[in-house]
């Protein structure tokens, strides 16, 4: 599976079109991370002790795409992707790696994670509510904390990157 150009988001949009714009910006960056590796590259772990990997966050972010979009946004009540057995109010499932899984299908759930999240959002607006931890969280809040999420991720995924193979600014 090809990765899409990775687009600029746009310098003077409003703000929908931004929050949107650099979720996929990350988005696109976490799966070019990934690009020209074969699976066992993927598996590789930074370094000790610590057990991230590319294909443990690719696993990891579709875990959070589903959490925001799904379990928070609208409520829906779905079971944990890669560890269904897993709490799945804990948010930060997806780094194991199971034997035999394989990017193709960890990038393959993760974007339909994503194409699930565009549809979930494409009807509210920016200031909808939904419930979460004993109040209210809006739309903008998960956006934001989507960016967030991705920016750091997008880092430790360079990093691993350039462990692997030296690749780097791309």
């Amino acid at each position: 599976m090809s990765t899409p150009e990775r687009a600029m988001p746009p310098l003077d949009a409003d703000e929908r079109t931004s929050l949107t714009s650099w979720l996929d910006f990350y988005r696109t960056t976490l799966a070019q991370k990934c690009e020209g590796l074969d699976d066992e590259r993927l598996r590789e772990a930074s370094v000790e002790p610590s057990p991230i990997s590319l294909l443990g966050l690719v696993q990891h972010m579709a875990e959070v795409e589903r959490n925001w979009f799904r379990r928070v946004l609208v409520q829906e009540d779905v079971p944990p992707i890669f560890t269904p057995d897993a709490d799945p109010s804990a948010d930060d499932g997806g780094f194991d790696l199971v034997e035999g899984a394989g990017y193709d299908e960890a990038l393959s759930l993760w974007r339909a994670e994503v194409e699930r999240a565009r549809a979930n959002c494409a009807a509210r607006s920016l200031d909808d509510t939904s419930p979460f931890m004993g109040g209210q969280v809006t739309l903008r809040w998960i956006y934001t904390h989507m960016n967030g999420e991705y920016a750091r991720h997008c880092g430790h995924a360079d990093l691993i990157r350039e462990r692997i193979d030296g690749r780097t600014g791309f």
